[in-house]
This record gives structure tokens, C-alpha cells and sequence, in this order.
């Protein structure tokens, strides 16, 4: 009898100890579920980490933690990574931390390499410094151009001798941290050349311009006299008649741009007559040069320019930004004088 009651207790103890391991493998596996898949606690919008070259495991664990990461056991993290076939395939690159995210996320974004992508837009008119200026002012792209004078930056792009200004294409790129922007330049370059190769080739007969190269001057000054979309191949018809009569383009924004650092906002009759090689109310034809970053819209325009008879334009003086077209001087000199009239309306001395 004894010896039966001590068989039962054993067997109970064993059943007990048994149930007990199986609860407690219950409780560690629907941790390890939970870790992998619930949302991690506390990220918010904008958080993020880098990993460089050469950082372990175990510092991009350190990263993860000072982003304010707090969830899961360094032992837990070093398995998943084993299970998702990311350990020792972390791509270098920033990451962004988002509300949502699970230990899971983060692990196959840095396996796959999904880093941050960031945005840099060129704006249709800039000048090549303004240019210069923005890429400095961005702080995630390596600034490989800083030392660079503008001669030694197109060498450095493969196209030495070449004036910079108009070269590189008024559009949106995408970069990752620590790119050159050398690299989102010569992007830009090569997005010019295709477009304006594009719009040369689809150019209308007769056009008074020898060269592609004509065609992206007439467009930067297309692009820099109006941001309205509808009115660049009316303006590009004006200057195209215009060579074609052998009169001057008499176009303020070459006088400013010959102007340089020089120019302070204002624009004076002085300026206007002034020598400089991009004055073209005191010289012939087109500037030597480009002088603004031209969209691809300007350069459709400048080589398929409106069909018409106007040969003078005046801003409107609304506010709006448009133009009246003219065909005599006559008419035109009646479109300043009521441009003058609605300016002095919206701005009373």
C-alpha cells in the first residue's frame, strides 16, 4: 500500500512538473510570436538610425536602442535575424523608424536594403549658383563639388570647357545619405542631354537656330520670362520672329543675369544700356550662353515655338504673372501703359 501511494505522488509530481514546463513553453513561445510581430512601443514619425560600414550586429542593436527601441532581449533579436536570413546582411544606409513597426520590419528593411530615400528639387530658373547653393545646403549629400570652381566641376563631370549654366534639368531626384553630389549632378546633366536631344529632334522646320545648343539658350531665357505653362511657346514664338527679322530679343532677364551679383533687385534704364556680353538690348541675337536651368517644357517651347505675329509682350500687371501679346509697337506701347496703370493701382506710392 505504501509503496502504491508513493508510485501515485511521483506520478503526480511528474504530471504537475510536466504541466508546468508545457505552461512555461506556452508562455515563451507566444513571447517569441509576440516579439517578432507586435508593433514596437513608443517610435514616432521621423525616428530613424544609420548603420555605417563595419558597425556589428550588436552596435546596430546599440542604435536601435538609443532610437528608443526597448522591446525584446539582444538574444531574441541575434535569433530572428538568424530566422529571417539578415544577420551578416545588414545593408549600410539610414533608416527610418515609423508607428506600426514591428522587430520584424526593421530586420528585413535592413536585409533588403529599404533605406531612406531623400528628395532634392532643382527649380525651373535657377542659375548655377543657386544651384551650388542648395546642394550645400543639403546636409545628407556628401559635398564633393565644394571645393570645385564651376570650370573644374564640369571637367570633373566630363564635359570640360563646357559653361555650366543650363546643363543639368529642373526635376525632383532622389538620393540616400552620404551620396556624392557629384553622382545627383551628373544625373541632372545626363537628364538634360537626353531632353534637350528629344526636343532637337522634334524641333519645327525653319527655325533661325543653328545648333542644339542655340535651342537651350532660347529656352533658359523662355524658362526665366514666364511661369505660366501656356504662355512659354507664345514667348518662344516672339524671340524665334524676332531672329528671324533680325531684331534684337531686348529680354531684361539676359541684362540681369549679365548683371551677375551686381544686380540688386532693381532693374534702371542704366542697366539696359550697359555693354555686357548679355545685354541683348546693345547686341545681336542670342546671349553667348544659357542663362537658367530650363524645364523640359521651356525647351519644347523654345523648338516648337506658337505660330503668330506678335513681336512684343508686357506683363499683364495683375499679379497673375501673364502677358500681353502684340503685334505693333503701338499696340504694345498702350499694353505698358495700362501695365503701368494696374501697378501703380496695386502699389500706391
Amino acid at each position: 500500500m505504501a509503496a502504491s501511494r508513493r508510485r501515485r505522488g511521483i506520478g503526480a509530481f511528474l504530471a504537475l512538473l510536466a504541466l508546468f514546463a508545457g505552461g512555461a513553453g506556452y508562455w515563451a513561445w507566444d513571447r517569441w510570436q509576440g516579439f517578432q510581430r507586435d508593433p514596437l512601443a513608443g517610435l514616432e514619425a521621423g525616428d530613424g538610425y544609420v548603420v555605417e560600414r563595419g558597425d556589428s550586429f550588436a552596435r546596430v542593436l546599440q542604435k536601435l536602442r538609443e532610437a528608443g527601441v526597448r522591446e525584446g532581449h539582444d538574444l531574441e533579436w541575434q535569433l530572428l535575424a538568424r530566422r529571417l536570413g539578415a544577420a551578416g546582411r545588414l545593408h549600410v544606409g539610414e533608416y527610418a523608424l515609423a508607428p506600426g513597426m514591428s522587430a520584424r520590419d526593421v530586420l528585413i528593411n535592413m536585409r533588403d536594403g529599404r533605406v531612406v530615400r531623400h528628395r532634392f528639387t532643382l527649380v525651373e530658373g535657377w542659375n548655377i549658383r543657386e544651384l551650388r547653393a542648395a546642394l550645400r545646403a543639403t546636409e545628407r549629400l556628401r559635398p564633393d563639388s565644394a571645393g570645385l570652381d564651376d570650370a573644374a566641376l564640369m571637367a570633373e563631370l566630363g564635359h570640360a570647357g563646357v559653361h555650366p549654366e543650363g546643363r543639368f534639368l529642373p526635376e525632383t531626384y532622389f538620393y540616400t545619405r552620404g551620396d556624392s553630389d557629384l553622382d545627383l549632378l551628373r544625373r541632372a546633366n545626363q537628364a538634360l542631354e537626353r531632353a534637350l536631344d528629344e526636343a532637337w529632334a522634334a524641333r519645327a522646320e525653319d527655325l533661325p537656330l543653328r545648333s542644339r545648343e542655340e535651342a537651350l539658350v532660347l529656352a533658359s531665357i523662355v524658362e526665366k520670362e514666364t511661369g505660366i505653362a501656356e504662355e512659354r511657346p507664345l514667348i518662344a514664338g516672339v524671340f524665334v520672329r524676332r531672329l528671324r527679322l533680325g531684331m534684337r530679343l531686348q529680354t531684361d532677364p539676359t541684362v540681369i543675369y549679365g548683371l551677375g551679383e551686381a544686380f540688386d533687385g532693381n532693374i534702371r534704364r542704366a542697366d539696359l544700356q550697359a555693354d555686357t556680353p548679355y545685354n541683348t538690348y546693345t547686341r545681336d541675337g542670342l546671349p553667348p550662353t544659357p542663362i537658367a536651368m530650363p524645364g523640359v517644357a521651356a525647351l519644347r517651347a523654345a523648338t516648337r515655338p506658337a505660330e503668330g505675329d506678335a513681336l512684343y509682350f508686357v506683363a499683364v500687371g495683375d499679379g497673375s504673372g501673364r502677358h500681353v501679346f502684340s503685334r505693333t509697337y503701338a499696340e504694345h506701347n498702350a499694353a505698358v501703359r495700362e501695365y503701368v496703370r494696374r501697378y501703380r493701382e496695386r502699389f500706391p506710392r
